[in-house]
């Protein structure tokens, strides 16, 4: 849902309503002026959401819009495989450590809400910075349902690259850094993708956008001023009205 529809909002997951999160100018909330300092908190239990929760709300949304198109059978196995694997996170990450192994359990609650804590923040920044700043657009479709430009270029608008010369981040978050050429090509191990912007970045020469921020602090900064524009925004309906 998102490497298709990137930065359509009601489509890609990753903008989608967070309660008092905007992520999109033609999103119908309102957000918060202040979304820009209180989001990281609200990033910072990413994987707690994803591990206990996303799978069914998925599950439930998907079903009703009528994208699941499982039979009621094959419906009931997929829930049934969800649960399964939820017993046995739980069964992993809390029974075995706190019953069988015998770990002290503030310890160990400390210990884990630290990494769930740790790891939502850097997954949710990483994300982030690749389409929520300043330079990135939002399409919406046209009154036929469609978007203006074919998937490639909506790429390239939609999507920004951040320290692409800095070696250790393109190790640690395992290339991520260029968003626009993981887009392009999901399929190509990322230890190409410095040698494939190489190619990709000529896409200026026909007028197409090669989007990108040279430092972390510069894409950082970026983004809380993108957060902060969007949370200033009046809703669609205020909008409307």
């Amino acid at each position: 849902m998102h490497h298709t529809y990137t930065n359509i909002v009601h489509m890609d997951d990753d903008i989608e309503d967070k309660a008092i999160m905007r992520f999109s100018p033609h999103q119908s909330i309102t957000g918060s002026k202040f979304q820009f300092i209180y989001a990281f908190l609200f990033y910072s239990i990413l994987t707690l959401y994803w591990s206990f929760l996303k799978d069914f709300m998925n599950f439930y949304k998907y079903t009703k819009s009528g994208v699941n198109k499982a039979s009621k059978a094959q419906n009931k196995l997929i829930l049934g495989n969800i649960i399964l694997c939820k017993v046995v996170y739980i069964l992993v990450f809390f029974i075995i450590p706190l019953t069988i192994l015998k770990m002290p359990v503030l310890t160990y609650v400390i210990g884990y809400l630290t990494m769930q804590f740790i790891s939502g923040i850097l997954l949710a920044v990483t994300f982030q910075l690749a389409h929520t700043v300043e330079e990135t657009s939002h399409p919406i479709p046209n009154e036929t349902g469609n978007i203006e430009n074919n998937w490639a270029i909506h790429q390239m608008n939609t999507t920004a690259n951040f320290s692409p010369n800095n070696k250790f981040i393109s190790w640690y978050v395992g290339g991520l850094n260029f968003q626009v050429e993981h887009h392009l090509f999901p399929t190509i191990c990322h230890v190409h993708y410095p040698q494939i912007a190489g190619i990709v970045i000529n896409c200026q020469e026909f007028e197409i956008p090669y989007l990108e921020n040279k430092t972390l602090w510069k894409a950082l900064t970026s983004h809380v001023r993108t957060l902060q524009r969007f949370g200033k925004m009046p809703s669609l309906n205020e909008t409307i009205s």
